[in-house]
């Protein structure tokens, strides 16, 4: 791999697999095999057939059980869990878009593009402003 070169790794996700854990996993995977200490999803495409998605300042996640495209989905991922965003598409073409809890189940198929990052270092650390557990981000290397 040359500097600057981006190494990606293509998952596809099957039918009943949990969005969340199934990232979580390749997410462990890539850290056992490769070091690696931070990634991001590049690219993700793909159908659910349920959704739970946490919206702006509310506590619990809202629960969508009907056949859903998923339009978009980004996020980091480290040691720590990830931290996903996704927007989806009902049958009827109206869009949700929220943080992504886990319950999230894949209808036909995902296909997601992740980015390691070995040059960076996320964590998750209480924040004392926000109230939540919030990334961390540190070039390899520094403290």
């Amino acid at each position: 791999m040359l500097p600057g070169d981006i190494q990606t790794h293509v998952l596809r996700l099957s039918p009943g697999q949990d969005l969340r854990a199934a990232l979580n996993t390749a997410f462990a995977q890539l850290q056992a095999g490769q070091n690696t200490t931070a990634a991001c999803i590049i690219s993700a495409v793909g159908s659910l057939s349920r959704a739970v998605l946490r919206y702006a300042d509310q506590p619990e996640g809202t629960l969508l059980a009907e056949p859903l495209e998923l339009i978009t989905l980004s996020g980091t991922l480290s040691a720590d869990g990830v931290h996903l965003h996704a927007s989806v598409a009902t049958a009827r073409g109206e869009m949700r878009g929220g943080h992504v809890m886990p319950g999230c189940v894949v209808r036909t198929t995902a296909e997601i593009v992740l980015a390691p990052l070995p040059g960076w270092v996320f964590t998750r650390e209480q924040d004392a402003q926000t109230g939540f557990k919030e990334l961390v981000a540190k070039p390899v290397g520094r403290a």
